[in-house]
């Protein structure tokens, strides 16, 4: 009979056991896990990033896993494309608090363009939006089209912007 030790009693089993006679345990020849979570990375890297990084939930420390690489996917994550809860995608983030250059999230803090409920960026849509032209409920910029305010120049470039996007998935 090869016997083990039982991760929660220490007790001898029998390996081929489903679970310990003396506590119960389910399998109890599987290590104990101790971290909760996924991590996942690929082996090609590119000036020492992972080409793609995932990582959630926490390590065996209990310290937060983050996901850093070129494409980063996670709870909390950096990178060059990122998709996160909480992240930093230096040129575009997809999230809930996204912020770099082009970020589609619910609080977006994007350089150029930003889509969420609450935007900043050159360009800016959402319900509330601080930007250079901004399409929104409420917001702050030089070229505002929101229900109350309707500038002609923030008008034209959206119908425009609209008209290129349009034509690009026709």
């Amino acid at each position: 009979m090869n016997e083990i030790i039982c991760k929660e009693c220490s007790n001898p089993v029998d390996q081929t056991r489903e679970r310990c006679a003396s506590c119960g345990a389910l399998v109890p020849h599987m290590p104990k896990r101790t971290s909760k979570g996924f991590e996942w990375r690929t082996r090609a890297t590119f000036l020492g990033f992972p080409l793609i990084h995932v990582a959630f939930g926490r390590d065996d420390e209990q310290k937060l896993r983050i996901a850093k690489g070129w494409i980063a996917i996670g709870q909390f994550a950096l990178g060059v494309i990122t998709i996160a809860q909480f992240g930093v995608g230096i040129v575009f983030g997809l999230g809930q608090f996204m912020t770099g250059i082009v970020c589609v999230a619910q609080f977006a803090g994007a350089v150029y363009f930003g889509l969420g409920q609450f935007a900043t960026g050159y360009i800016a849509i959402g319900q509330v939006v601080f930007g250079s032209y901004g399409l929104c409920q409420v917001g702050i910029a030089d070229y505002l089209w929101n229900p109350k305010h309707q500038d002609p120049i923030a008008v034209d470039f959206f119908k425009s912007l609209w008209e290129r996007v349009a034509l690009f998935f026709s």
